[in-house]
């Protein structure tokens, strides 16, 4: 660990990633009907706790993420399979677990050593090699493995999130695009049968979204009283505190999944706009650092935290939206929720040590 290097520490993403979470923290003290401990408090110091972890991971010798990626991305794996057996209950699937008093979602973290141990596949992998059929059977070991436990909690829409991450890194790493065409058709014609084996709630969800008025105080009722607080906000919103649909109790999870539908109902098309032009800042720097690295490990782990965060942000809001059907995304450093922002933050951390370490060239020595 050399603290010196946090000398190089990119302090306009820092000042982005601090002005989003105040912007949550404003949002869930409004959720919470003006109440600041009943989740605003807990945000706030849970992102400055966070912080903390990003500049400790952003000083650490890439070399050691490089060197244990594959160990992370076992120990994750083991982690997620502790919820079958130890896992808690909470929204009607099995996603939690406790450690030391602190409810943790694995499906989470998992991500990142996804991400880790693409990166180091790819990496070790000669370039001339990726395209050989057998060189993909790995990278969609690390993807699906976790994604089939994911699935079985049930948690569809992190699994679905987890393809999209895992097969983008695989694009950008040089695998041919005719593989990920074979793919989709295969998809397409399994469809009957992927369609049997997600859960009864599940289809209703998916068909609630192509029709919401057909179940408008069922599956339906959440898309329909998110697109008419969306909607009602207009261009400046309603103001601050000023949300109808949160005070009156008409929107359900107001603080996590749709907490971009109360913003968008008190500060308009305006103050979301600012939201999402944070994001595609933050999104743009990584894709960034990913071009500034010598090496492939951190181009292609800058590649996978940039894509992670654009498919958190355009699900959510794609989601309370009504452009997808709801399946539980929540808004980085946004939304209410622990595991997330821990999962997001130390993401970020690994984007921050590549860019610190963008001209290491020597990863295995």
């Amino acid at each position: 660990m050399n603290l010196l290097n946090l000398k190089k520490i990119n302090l306009l993403f820092i000042f982005i990633i601090i002005i989003l979470a105040l912007i949550g923290t404003a949002a869930l003290y409004s959720a919470g009907e003006a109440e600041f401990d009943l989740w605003a408090k807990k945000h706030i110091i849970r992102f400055f706790v966070f912080l903390i972890i990003i500049f400790l991971i952003a000083s650490i010798d890439i070399k050691i993420f490089y060197k244990y990626a594959y160990f992370l991305f076992f120990m994750s794996l083991l982690l997620l399979l502790s919820v079958e057996i130890i896992g808690t209950l909470g929204k009607g699937a099995e996603r939690w677990i406790n450690i030391f008093g602190f409810s943790v979602q694995p499906s989470e973290l998992i991500k990142i050593n996804i991400i880790l141990a693409l990166a180091k596949f790819y990496n070790d992998l000669r370039f001339d090699r990726i395209g050989k059929i057998r060189n993909t059977f790995f990278p969609l070991l690390f993807i699906f493995v976790p994604t089939s436990l994911i699935a079985l909690q049930p948690d569809l829409g992190t699994a679905v999130t987890i393809i999209l991450l895992g097969l983008f890194i695989m694009f950008q790493s040089g695998v041919r695009i005719w593989k990920f065409f074979l793919a989709g058709i295969v998809t397409l014609f399994s469809f009957p049968f992927l369609w049997q084996s997600i859960k009864p709630y599940q289809q209703k969800r998916i068909l609630s979204f192509l029709n919401p008025e057909s179940d408008p105080l069922g599956q339906g009722y959440q898309l329909i009283q998110s697109k008419i607080a969306l909607g009602s906000g207009a261009l400046q919103g309603k103001g601050f505190l000023g949300g109808t649909q949160s005070y009156l109790q008409y929107l359900p999870e107001k603080q996590t999944d749709f907490i971009f539908t109360l913003i968008g109902e008190e500060f308009g098309f305006i103050g979301v706009s600012f939201i999402l032009l944070l994001f595609f800042i933050l999104i743009l720097i990584a894709y960034f650092i990913s071009i500034k690295s010598r090496h492939i490990f951190g181009r292609i782990l800058a590649i996978g935290v940039a894509t992670n965060l654009f498919l958190y942000v355009v699900l959510n809001t794609a989601m309370v939206s009504g452009l997808l059907p709801v399946v539980g995304i929540p808004l980085p450093l946004i939304s209410y929720g622990g595991t997330a922002m821990l999962s997001i933050m130390i993401s970020f951390g690994l984007l921050l040590n590549v860019e610190i370490n963008a001209n290491n060239t020597s990863l295995n020595k």
